[in-house]
């Protein structure tokens, strides 16, 4: 991210990091147990018969609905069923909000029959006796959208079965705006963007406070709206919400004050990130290993894509990583200022490691362990999501919008000097252009290269003995002796790896660019 600032200084004023979008899950995981506990304990603690169960389920359902709806009838809000999956009921619910001139509280109570896993009582053959089993089922859901003092426009989904489940929906945005409404500080909003905020620094002291704050107390409590007879369902047998982070967004808004500085500069972003970043190298930067060739692991076999879509907010490129995405986006256009978004997205934590002890044993020893869907873990999911979005703009760095190819390769072709000894110039487009590619791939943005690495991506395949070895690991010292005297790489200090310059990014970014690029863009471009 640094170099990124760094390099469009002049045209950017303000930066904003935080979460976006946040779907949180709540579980009551002890009525998961499976053998001789969960439902089966909750069931003789509450002195119901096994074979009651589906007549007791009804029953409570029943309450839970009742319960669930009360305050909105109360209120006069409106209620109402959504027969289509289709229909977006979040415009339904601002579109009421807005009629009825709503500011706070509870907006209006949607619901909607949808998938969900729910527990079954099955006879066993051999035991003669009834086993429940959690199958997928459908059942009635009830959608609370309301304005909340902290959070501001959001909304709370129970499934109106066992084990109701909860599903939480915040927006980073929308809760920043309640903040800075708080703190008294000025902005102009757009949907859930700022492109003018009075003080950027003050926002994102904001934006962190996020982080602390305390989940389970308030998605418990925002549970017990959606469930106001919780404690009397489960009187006889006490379980809690265990909270999830299901989805999770995380959003770099970069403000640029002129619009022509954006337009001039995204095109040109858009180009460098779909030619030069395909999907394979984007693996490295969400987490995931790759070849030392750069390529795709043999035993990959997720979805893996890179695409262009126009939407109305702007032109999207996004690499899709099993569930996961890095995406970047032209957020905003206003007289006030405009929004450049980098925004990683996790669903799926498997590829992720957090530094913890093993749960259940908070003062165990710390190790690198499979990161949670546990809210315990949503620091680490935040910087993870945070460094994934910097290597991606750092990268992005290498774009320049300004200087000629000619100007930026015309002395890399002149012979030069490295420590007193002649080297001589590049051949761009000639025998050198696959050694420039290589070291410009995105897999080495993040820990560089060696010698043995650039070896296997020129060479391909093992030396046929020692001393071809030798040979290749000579060679090879020449051209990175060569590039270091072009200044197009540096070394790692006390390493054998090198990372490319700023001018080395910038240098081969354009001849990259020029080689894919057809000659109606040439032409147009002279």
């Amino acid at each position: 991210m640094k170099q990124f600032i760094a390099k469009f200084t002049d045209r950017i004023d303000g930066v904003l990091c935080g979460f976006d979008r946040l779907v949180m899950r709540g579980e009551l995981r002890a009525l998961y147990i499976a053998k001789g506990g969960g439902i089966e304990q909750y069931l003789r603690s509450s002195h119901v018969m096994f074979k009651d169960f589906g007549e007791h389920v009804l029953e409570v359902s029943r309450r839970l609905k009742e319960a669930s709806l009360a305050a909105a009838l109360e209120l006069g809000r409106v209620v109402r069923y959504v027969p289509s999956a289709a229909a977006s009921k979040e415009d339904i619910a601002r579109q009421i909000a807005a009629e009825q001139k709503i500011q706070s509280g509870l907006v209006c109570v949607l619901s909607s029959v949808e998938p969900c896993m729910s527990f079954q009582a099955v006879p066993n053959r051999e035991t003669k006796k009834l086993d429940f089993k959690l199958e997928q089922r459908k059942c009635l859901h009830l959608y609370h959208y309301l304005i909340h003092p902290v959070f501001g426009f959001m909304n709370a989904r129970i499934q109106t079965w066992f084990p109701f489940r909860v599903q939480i929906c915040l927006n980073g945005r929308e809760w920043l705006a309640r903040s800075m409404d708080a703190a008294g500080l000025r902005y102009v909003r757009q949907d859930n963007c700022f492109p003018w905020i009075e003080d950027f620094p003050a926002a994102q002291r904001l934006m962190d406070e996020q982080l602390s704050t305390n989940w389970p107390e308030e998605l418990n409590r925002i549970a017990a709206t959606l469930n106001p007879v919780h404690e009397q369902i489960f009187e006889h047998y006490r379980v809690n919400y265990y909270w999830t982070t299901h989805q999770s967004e995380w959003a770099i808004d970069i403000r640029f004050p002129k619009q022509e500085d954006l337009r001039r500069l995204y095109p040109a972003l858009l180009r460098h990130a779909i030619t030069t970043f395909g999907s394979p190298n984007v693996l490295r930067f969400l987490g995931k290993p790759t070849r030392l060739d750069g390529g795709v692991p043999r035993w990959y076999s997720g979805e893996l894509f890179s695409d262009l879509k126009q939407r109305a907010e702007g032109i999207r490129i996004k690499h899709y990583i099993d569930g996961n995405s890095l995406k970047a986006y032209d957020k905003a256009y206003t007289p006030v200022g405009s929004l450049l978004r980098l925004e990683p997205t996790i669903n799926e934590v498997a590829p992720f490691r957090s530094y913890r002890p093993k749960e259940g044993d908070p003062n165990g020893e710390r190790a690198w362990r499979p990161m949670r869907r546990g809210i315990a873990d949503l620091h680490r999911r935040a910087e993870v999501s945070q460094k994934a979005a910097e290597r991606y703009a750092d990268a992005l760095a290498s774009v320049d919008d300004t200087r000629r190819l000619e100007e930026l390769t015309e002395n890399l072709e002149r012979s030069t000097k490295w420590q007193g000894r002649a080297v001589r110039g590049l051949r761009v487009l000639g025998e050198d252009n696959r050694l420039l590619l290589a070291v410009s791939r995105g897999e080495f943005n993040l820990n560089g290269f060696r010698n043995r690495d650039l070896q296997r991506l020129l060479y391909g395949g093992k030396p046929a003995d020692a001393a071809e070895g030798r040979r290749r690991c000579a060679a090879m010292s020449r051209k990175l002796r060569m590039l270091r005297a072009h200044a197009l790489i540096k070394k790692v200090p006390h390493t054998h790896r090198y990372l490319l310059t700023d001018l080395g990014r910038v240098a081969i970014t354009a001849i990259s660019a020029a080689q894919h690029a057809t000659v109606a863009e040439l032409s147009r471009a002279a």
